[in-house]
């Protein structure tokens, strides 16, 4: 998401309108967002990440909400995370299995990976929740972080407000994890046998353990 004096489809209801630029050549900078939605509460955490979306950006996000929010699922022993086909989080995405491995490990909890398939992600919540959000925003001029976050901050997801967080860390692309640590993270990663590429259970511990 590109930050700066552009225009945006929607209108806002000004006596003076504010004026805008047509194209976005040069940001001022770029918001990266990551979400996490508990369909059951309808509560919504939005991340935006200044640097770039990678796996050690999705997997931090998730490890800040598990932190963040322990105590209100400390009796989960498990969790479901639906997701797109993204590049960051593939469930080939060698990054991302040795994240996730070490979360689960660290949280203790059972994760099942279940993802949409191509050209579906529309039928997940969440990215109801992100044309919530272009709706809400529409109009408006986001000329600087502070504002966009703002913007965010007010939106509502069937009726309950986001918790938003903005994450300053830079991240590097091309992180590669060794073939020891990917070798170690293949008896705690499972994908299914009827869909490998597309259901995979991370288990926290080994049964030996």
């Amino acid at each position: 998401m590109k930050i700066g004096d552009f225009s945006r489809e929607g209108y806002e209801r000004k006596i003076e309108p504010k004026t805008a630029l047509d194209h976005d050549y040069s940001p001022s900078a770029v918001l990266v967002p990551f979400g996490i939605l508990d369909i059951v509460s309808s509560q919504l955490w939005l991340y935006f990440g200044k640097s770039k979306e990678t796996s050690d950006f999705v997997v931090d996000c998730l490890e800040m909400w598990w932190r963040e929010n322990y105590e209100s699922y400390s009796k989960l022993e498990a969790l479901v995370i639906e997701l797109d086909g993204g590049s960051a989080i593939r469930s080939n995405r060698t990054q991302f299995i040795k994240r996730m491995v070490e979360f689960a490990r660290t949280s203790n909890l059972k994760i099942r990976l279940v993802y949409y398939p191509p050209y579906h992600s529309k039928y997940n919540p969440i990215e109801r929740c992100w044309a919530c959000l272009e709706n809400f925003w529409n109009g408006a001029i986001l000329d600087s972080i502070e504002t966009a976050i703002a913007w965010a901050e007010n939106m509502t997801w069937k009726g309950v407000k986001p918790i938003v967080k903005l994450v300053n860390k830079a991240y590097e692309t091309g992180i590669v994890p060794s073939p020891e640590e990917l070798e170690f993270c293949k008896d705690f990663w499972h994908p299914s046998e009827e869909l490998p590429s597309w259901d995979v259970m991370i288990l926290p511990i080994l049964p030996a353990e």
